[in-house]
């Protein structure tokens, strides 16, 4: 099973990078036109939600100095030791709705401590492939576009991460263990 996903793993970027375009052209899209329509357009927006990437940096900053993931990490691990998941990576499963950037570091500081073969490393690395930055992805995107009301999406999109995080967890226990 693991030679499998490896073996797929390896293919899959290849096959989409062929794959896309040679859709596009068995679709008559303009590729390389419509590429640079939309990079154009990914400019104005990445100028625009800069006020809300500063505001997102600010409240996980003020997160993480205020000893608050810390407080999180000390309720929560007794209750992760009996199902076999590692502590070490509940900061992570707290950190990706919130920030990117942050949970990628943690996640190679994970690497750097326990390895890539690790079992810590390979839960690290599927909860990083497999949740979103929710908080992140409302703050700014639904804000750049002038979304006010993001209730439900805030619900399906934290309950989403909840999932991809057992699923992570449960899904390495099962083929790594």
């Amino acid at each position: 099973m693991v030679e499998w996903l490896s073996t797929l793993s390896v293919w899959m970027i290849p096959a989409l990078i062929v794959f896309i375009p040679l859709y596009a052209a068995f679709k008559k899209v303009p590729v390389y036109e419509t590429f640079v329509e939309g990079a154009k357009d990914g400019f104005g927006t990445a100028i625009s939600i800069i006020p809300h990437i500063v505001g997102m940096m600010v409240a996980i900053s003020m997160f993480r100095a205020s000893g608050a993931m810390d407080l999180l990490l000390s309720a929560f691990k007794p209750l992760l030791a009996p199902l076999g998941v590692p502590a070490e990576v509940l900061p992570l499963g707290l950190l990706r709705p919130l920030t990117g950037a942050g949970s990628l570091a943690y996640t190679t500081d994970l690497i750097k401590s326990f390895g890539p073969d690790s079992m810590i490393g390979r839960i690290a690395s599927t909860i990083q492939g497999s949740t979103d930055t929710t908080l992140y992805v409302i703050t700014v995107y639904f804000g750049a576009v002038g979304i006010r009301k993001s209730r439900y999406a805030l619900k399906v999109g934290l309950f989403s991460d909840l999932v991809g995080f057992a699923a992570s967890i449960a899904v390495c226990l099962l083929l790594f263990s």
